[in-house]
């Protein structure tokens, strides 16, 4: 199904108007280079079962970072330091460190016990009933909703768990399992059926944040041994202000460098590229914040590079349709002509770029993925606006009967 013109203009429009506002509602997540955070210090502790190792350390730093990362705080630093300890770094949260060590420090071990015809209220340290399953048995752990719509953590065990939990279930209808987190009763549900699928509800008094924290410690796994906070200090932004400042008006310059030159070399479809870059920057904006993505400074010096990119497939696009103006075509079908011809040659530019984005990110740490996740974002956006807004500009214009001379061209 073709989809008409009027249609098109009004999905743009719509885009717009959603990135803006998406960027006035969340605004920009800053990294630790612009905006600063909070520096932790944790120390493992031995257990009677669980020496700590090398190998040890290197399984907490693994599930520290799968914790704060599933909550969309990106681009932290954590690393070791000495035998024992580690250091987290976290962008944000001044005003909220407390949450940040819950976070890390949690041990996370989730046990399913049996207490048979006994009811254990919830908060009750619960240490002598016999354990049926425990986190190792996971395979997964999601926030769903109950019939009521309150919050709960929906878990699914492993083959070998759910099993277990099948049998369990099935000889122990009208009993009690209580779940709990650390030795701390969370829930403690009756058994009313059996349960062969593997799937089931953690309920509590969840809050939609208490519950996604949850199943984030879940699906990350218990840390092997407990952590003691050593150290706590805010720390401020490791750039300078008038750095920062520097860099956001290197970006404005940069995009108003751009659209002028693209204004007088390509004379009226200059106007049109301009509306295509003014598109561009408000769905990326509107982009990065609606994924919560981290902005670093080699981010934003990815940003300034994505702008001529952004332009790039309408250079490309303009020559292409100048070339068929000159073999003496009209200039509807040079536009249509030039488009055609241009599709491959940006595909290809664009992605490489893409793969270069994406062989950064894999090999690389902290703000040379912000770098790439930064590029590659302004890539993706660039195709859109290149091939797609720009063609609808010129119908458009063609339609309201603007677009009439090559020499609007230059030609």
């Amino acid at each position: 199904m073709r989809i008409g013109l009027p249609i098109k203009v009004v999905i743009i429009i719509a885009l717009v108007g959603l990135s803006v506002w998406t960027f006035m509602r969340y605004s920009l997540k800053l990294g630790l280079d612009l905006q600063g955070g909070v520096h932790l210090v944790f120390e493992a502790k031995d257990t009677p079962e669980v020496k700590v190792t090398g190998d040890t350390l290197n399984r907490v730093q693994a599930i520290i970072d799968s914790r704060v990362n599933q909550l969309g705080i990106t681009e932290p630093i954590i690393q070791r330091e000495g035998e024992r300890r580690l250091v987290v770094e976290l962008p944000g949260y001044q005003e909220d460190p407390k949450s940040a060590i819950e976070l890390i420090g949690k041990t996370a071990l989730l046990e399913f016990k049996d207490t048979g015809t006994k009811y254990v209220e919830e908060g009750t340290k619960l240490t002598d009933a016999p354990t049926i399953l425990t986190g190792a048995d996971l395979k997964d752990a999601r926030v769903g909703y109950d019939q009521y719509g309150r919050p709960v953590v929906e878990v699914e065990f492993n083959p070998k768990g759910a099993k277990i939990f099948a049998e369990f279930t099935r000889n122990n209808i009208g009993k009690y399992l209580a779940i709990t987190l650390d030795g701390v009763v969370i829930s403690c549900p009756v058994i009313r059926s059996e349960i062969p699928d593997g799937k089931g509800q953690i309920e509590g008094n969840f809050t939609l944040d208490s519950a996604t924290q949850l199943a984030v410690l879940l699906r990350a796994g218990a840390l092997p041994v407990p952590l003691e906070l050593i150290e706590m200090k805010r720390v401020g932004p490791t750039l300078g202000r008038d750095t920062i400042n520097a860099s956001i008006k290197a970006g404005i310059i940069a995009v108003i460098l751009v659209m002028i030159f693209m204004l007088i070399y390509y004379r009226f479809p200059g106007i049109i590229a301009d509306i295509s870059l003014v598109t561009y920057v408000a769905l990326l904006v509107g982009l990065i914040s609606a994924l919560r993505a981290t902005l670093t400074l080699p981010g934003i010096a990815a940003l300034i590079m994505s702008v001529g990119m952004a332009v790039d497939g309408n250079v490309i696009i303009f020559e292409r349709v100048k070339e068929e103006l000159r073999k003496g075509k009209s200039l509807m079908a040079s536009i249509e002509t030039g488009f055609k011809r241009s599709y491959a040659p940006i595909l290809d530019s664009q992605i490489t770029t893409l793969i270069a984005s994406a062989v950064l990110f894999y090999f690389g740490t902290g703000p040379v993925r912000g770098f790439a996740v930064m590029l590659a974002l302004g890539t993706i956006i660039s195709l859109f606006t290149a091939i797609i807004v720009t063609q609808i500009l010129f119908q458009l214009f063609e339609r309201l009967g603007i677009v009439k001379s090559p020499k609007m061209f230059g030609i």
